[in-house]
C-alpha cells in the first residue's frame, strides 16, 4: 500500500511540473490535467504549485506514520 501511495504522489507531482512547463514554455498541454479543466481559467500556474506541494506531501505522507 506504501508504494501504491507514494506512486499517487509522484502521479501528482508530475501533473503539477508539467503545469508548470506549460505555463512557461507552452508545451505539454495535452499531458497536463489541470490544462483541460475550464473551471481553473487564469488560476492554472496556482493550481500546478498546489499539485506539487500536495504530490510532495502524499509522497513522504507513509513514510511520516509510525508503524504501532
Amino acid at each position: 500500500m506504501k508504494k501504491f501511495i507514494e506512486a499517487v504522489g509522484f502521479v501528482i507531482l508530475l501533473q503539477g511540473l508539467g503545469g508548470l512547463v506549460y505555463e512557461w514554455t507552452g508545451w505539454l498541454r495535452l499531458w497536463t490535467l489541470a490544462q483541460h479543466i475550464d473551471y481553473f481559467g487564469d488560476r492554472a500556474l496556482f493550481v500546478s504549485i498546489v499539485l506539487i506541494v500536495t504530490g510532495f506531501a502524499i509522497m513522504i505522507a507513509p513514510d511520516a506514520v509510525r508503524k504501532t
